[in-house]
């Protein structure tokens, strides 16, 4: 579920003026659904914009001059907070829409071992990735969890990030799965942007039930699933669909679990080998991720519905790939493209969307202007909250992330240094410097 929670405190009015870039990713197509093809470059920029936020929520959108002359503003003036944005960007906040922050330490051993070239199923198979985060998670407190969580949320919101997918995964029990999505749930009251909790007990499976992953399968499905939908702890399902994880008759049986439960579901496909999409579309995921390995036939499927296809070049990046997704052939055939951070302790330890939207340009072929949309209004629909999040329309969040640079086109381009000056979280201010 989207976490819900009282606000920190109460969110002031502000009024945002002068803005040099204002992109308000309100699409000129009519077109209902996701970005797809050429609309995916459409940014919706004004300049000299102004935006106006009361009680959370985003009340106008247009000039300066119209804002600063309207008549509610002048009887009101001294109730808003304004922000001079002259020389600046601002764009809806980014809705990082795949991360993995349920951990207790760094895959440093991993690392090391990768660069002397073990592959990634060979360290698995020496008893790292994801099963060396798992003994951790499982002896580790809520709290302990939450904290740490809490803190990744907060970096996260410093690069300009407002909303964030958080799944569990590193438990591999019913037990601390459970306690997995407690402390995303215990962060996210301390946090005021908008977090959506996603259920991974099928990231991979656990060392006691290896050669019996059917067992397993089983009491995710009769247990774990119905227990996390009792308790309202997750509004998706997520599977590991992949050669070393789960294969895509397991991940049919997992989605049925989670349709029956009333869970949606969502699936890492594509990363380390092909899997036949079409018998998993049927469940209307919200997203494939990964989508390294996919056939024709499954992008043509995929250009005809609206899951999104969540790329994630900060895993490629880090483990040190030379192939990375094939955007163009994605977004070209009308495959709604979204991106995010995928950020996890063994293959992604990253917490900036900028850098995974500089890394989609120089190595995935997608325009700047792309990887924006990507990381906002497809980020939103990846996650079912479009109608909240995502652009910057009267009625929506009031997210938004203004950035230190006078072309939008910056943001990617000056990798690994972050330009954030300002976030604003459903409203709250979040200053960087």
């Amino acid at each position: 579920m989207t976490a819900e929670k009282p606000k920190l405190q109460t969110s002031p009015a502000l009024l945002l003026i002068n803005i040099r870039q204002l992109l308000t990713l309100r699409a000129a197509s009519a077109r209902p659904g996701p970005r797809r093809g050429a609309d995916l470059k459409d940014l919706g920029m004004m300049s000299d914009g102004a935006v106006l936020c009361i009680g959370g929520k985003i009340v106008s959108v247009g000039r300066t001059k119209d804002a600063l002359g309207d008549p509610w503003f002048k009887k009101n003036r001294s109730k808003v907070n304004e922000i001079d944005c002259s020389g600046k960007v601002v764009l809806p906040g980014f809705v990082d829409s795949h991360t993995h922050p349920v951990f207790i330490e760094p895959r440093l051993v991993d690392f090391e071992k990768r660069i002397e070239g073990a592959s990634y199923e060979e360290i698995a198979v020496a008893g790292g990735g994801i099963r060396s985060s798992v003994e951790a998670v499982r002896k580790a407190s809520k709290g302990a969890l939450a904290a740490i969580i809490a803190a990744a949320l907060e970096q996260m919101a410093a690069y300009g990030t407002t909303t964030v997918e958080a799944k569990s995964g590193y438990g591999l029990t019913v037990g601390s799965e459970v306690k997995s999505l407690e402390a995303i749930r215990e962060a996210a009251s301390r946090w005021p942007g908008t977090v959506v909790a996603t259920l991974l007990g099928a990231h991979v499976v656990p060392k006691e039930f290896q050669g019996c992953s059917q067992k397993y399968v089983e009491i995710v499905c009769k247990d774990m699933i119905p227990r996390v939908a009792r308790r309202k702890l997750a509004r998706f399902v997520d599977v590991f669909c992949d050669k070393g994880a789960f294969n895509a008759e397991e991940t049919g049986q997992l989605f049925g679990a989670a349709a029956k439960h009333g869970l949606s579901v969502r699936a890492h496909v594509g990363q380390l080998s092909e899997t036949a999409l079409s018998p998993l579309l049927r469940f209307s995921p919200a997203s494939f991720d990964h989508m390294d390995h996919v056939s024709d036939d499954d992008i043509l499927q995929m250009a005809k519905r609206d899951t999104v296809a969540t790329l994630v070049p900060g895993a490629n990046y880090f483990l040190g790939l030379k192939e990375y997704a094939n955007a163009r052939r994605l977004i070209d055939a009308g495959v709604p493209v979204a991106l995010a951070t995928d950020y996890n302790p063994g293959t992604s330890p990253t917490v900036s969307v900028p850098m995974a939207m500089s890394l989609a340009c120089t190595h995935m072929k997608m325009s700047p202007a792309e990887t924006i949309a990507a990381a906002t209004i497809n980020g939103a629909w990846a996650l079912r909250l479009a109608e909240r999040k995502g652009s910057l329309q009267p009625g929506k969040d009031a997210d938004l992330a203004i950035f230190a640079v006078k072309d939008y086109r910056e943001i990617p381009y000056w990798f690994g240094d972050n330009h954030c000056a300002l976030t604003i979280l459903n409203g709250m201010l979040v200053g960087r410097r």
